[in-house]
C-alpha cells in the first residue's frame, strides 16, 4: 500500500478561507449546495449538519460531515452500496461535487481539485470502498 499521510483539519481561524480557495468565490453557493445536495443523495443517514474542512499541504483537499462517524452510502448508476466512516464518506461526495462542477464549468479549480483528491484517496485507508463509490 502506498504511503498515506492523513489530510490536516483546518482550524477555526482558517475556515473562512476554505470554501472560496476550493470552489471559487463565484461559485461558491452553487458548489456548497452541489456537494450537499449529493452527500443527501448518496446517503440515507445524512440529514445535513456541521463538516470539517481537510486540507493537504496548504492546499483544500475536502469536506467531511460531523453528524455520524459512519454513513450508509448508495448510487444507483453504479450499483454500489457500502459502509464507510464520515471521513470517506466526505471524500466521495466531494469528489463526486468537484467532478460534476467540472463539467458544468469552465474553471480548472475543480478538475485541479479532484485529480488532488483522487490522488489523495488513492492512498486512503478505505480507498477501496471510496473507488467503488465514484466508479
Amino acid at each position: 500500500m502506498l504511503d498515506f499521510r492523513p489530510a490536516t483539519l483546518v482550524p477555526e481561524d482558517r475556515r473562512l478561507n476554505f470554501l472560496p480557495t476550493l470552489f471559487g468565490l463565484s461559485r461558491l453557493i452553487v458548489a456548497e449546495n452541489t456537494l450537499y445536495g449529493l452527500m443527501d443523495r448518496l446517503s440515507p443517514d445524512y440529514g445535513g449538519g456541521a463538516w470539517d474542512f481537510y486540507e493537504l499541504d496548504g492546499k483544500p483537499l475536502y469536506l467531511a460531515p460531523t453528524s455520524k462517524p459512519r454513513f450508509r452510502m448508495s448510487w444507483p448508476d453504479n450499483g454500489y452500496q457500502g459502509e464507510v466512516s464520515a471521513d470517506a464518506a466526505g471524500i466521495i461526495a466531494t469528489l463526486f461535487a468537484l467532478s460534476h462542477l467540472s463539467f458544468r464549468f469552465t474553471d480548472d479549480r475543480f478538475s485541479e481539485g479532484f485529480a488532488r483528491l483522487y490522488d489523495y484517496a488513492a492512498r486512503h485507508p478505505e480507498a477501496g470502498e471510496i473507488f467503488q463509490a465514484i466508479d
